[in-house]
């Protein structure tokens, strides 16, 4: 058997709001406060405290910060790394901690167009944030949580205001790290921010999917309050914990398949048709080679794609190929978890995927490298595979 933790946020999703779940699913917040004693803050008291949410009992989590305006407000990826690895943490709680940072750290870097390293966290650099990140992965540890699944996430619109000043709502960062790993975002009618980056962070780099809840023999439940009470819905995130078979585990993240069956296009439009697939969202793309009737050679053109997205992956399949029929189905997937980063090989950013210990170079990253530094594409990804390691 294997303990899941399920995650509701289908009204928004926060940091302070999954931490508040966990302990009102009944993870001991004694032992939370000494996972967080290893770290090297101080001056900030943390409690939860019992509240309702448009009627749904809830625990909030508040993190009051003493001498907040001499307090550091913005840390970089580096600083904060050195902190967690020189910290006195159980492993696992270090090691998905990283996780975490690592992934804001990506898209940061990817937003801002700066060094991984040098990215500096505002919000997410304060003490509260990162008591929020470091105190749900030790509620998880707490909870013996083997694995977590994470529901679509909901979202505001509009504008919301930041230290970068103001920004779309979803934020970029928000929308970066559901891109990193297809999150599914659903649009509420709310002007505020309902998703922040620190709790889309946390469900990026540790959920395993997204979708529905699996079949669980339910063992315990919670919610976490949001900060706002909200008139027409409860804004809190629900946390479902139990127990689910080796058989029941099956239950993978929903995808739409589209096909078309082409026999005539030539082999460059083909792969102009999976570039420009791959280009609208689809997960992944490809031909396979066929025999259609009479004896002609043709081609299966595939993608696979999320179901919020199948129309304009369709048209991409249309218009490139001029088929005049695609066929569909819903089939599962199952996204291993990985790590997005960059290395650097003699000053030149490759990115770099890591997931249970392997290490997948980017190929356009290499290849840009190796022409750029003179040398033979396969030693620019061994280096890159080594920085990674």
């Amino acid at each position: 058997m294997t303990r899941v933790a399920w995650f509701n946020c289908s009204v928004g999703v926060a940091g302070d709001m999954l931490l508040a779940a966990l302990v009102d699913a009944g993870a001991d917040p004694v032992a939370i406060g000494s996972v967080l004693g290893g770290l090297p803050l101080d001056d900030y008291a943390l409690t939860f405290e019992s509240t309702q949410r448009a009627g749904v009992r809830s625990t909030c989590a508040v993190v009051a910060v003493h001498d907040h305006d001499h307090q550091p407000h913005h840390r970089s990826w580096r600083d904060i790394r050195t902190m967690l690895e020189a910290a006195d943490l159980p492993e696992r709680v270090r090691v998905d901690s990283l996780r975490v940072f690592a992934e804001l750290a990506a898209v940061e870097s990817k937003i801002h167009g700066v060094d991984s390293d040098t990215v500096e966290f505002h919000e997410v650099g304060a003490v509260d944030s990162i008591v929020d990140i470091v105190g749900v992965c030790a509620a998880l540890h707490d909870l013996g949580i083997e694995r977590i699944v994470g529901s679509p996430v909901g979202t505001g619109h509009g504008t919301v205001r930041t230290q970068h000043g103001v920004l779309p709502n979803p934020s970029p960062a928000v929308v970066e790290l559901a891109a990193l790993r297809q999150v599914p975002l659903v649009g509420l009618d709310d002007h505020r921010e309902l998703a922040t980056p620190t709790g889309l962070a946390v469900l990026v780099a540790l959920a395993e999917s997204f979708g529905r809840m699996p079949a669980l023999e339910v063992s315990a439940r919670g919610f976490g309050a949001g900060s706002l009470d909200a008139a027409d819905r409860a804004n809190v995130v629900q946390v479902v914990i139990g127990n689910a078979s080796d058989r029941e585990m099956s239950t993978g993240q929903i995808a739409r398949l589209l096909e078309a069956n082409v026999d005539d296009v030539t082999g460059e439009v083909i792969a102009h048709t999976i570039g420009a697939l791959l280009a609208a969202g689809a997960f992944d793309a490809w031909a396979t080679p066929i025999v259609m009737k009479k004896g002609r050679p043709a081609f299966t053109v595939s993608a696979l794609c999320d179901p919020a997205i199948e129309s304009a992956v369709t048209g991409v399949l249309v218009r490139e190929t001029g088929t005049l029929g695609v066929r569909g189905s819903l089939v599962e997937r199952w996204p291993q978890r990985r790590i997005e980063s960059l290395v650097v090989v003699e000053g030149q950013e490759i990115r770099v995927k890591i997931a249970d210990g392997r290490v997948k170079v980017e190929h356009d990253d290499a290849a840009r490298a190796a022409s750029a530094l003179g040398l033979p594409l396969r030693e620019v990804i061994s280096r890159a595979e080594s920085a990674a390691g």
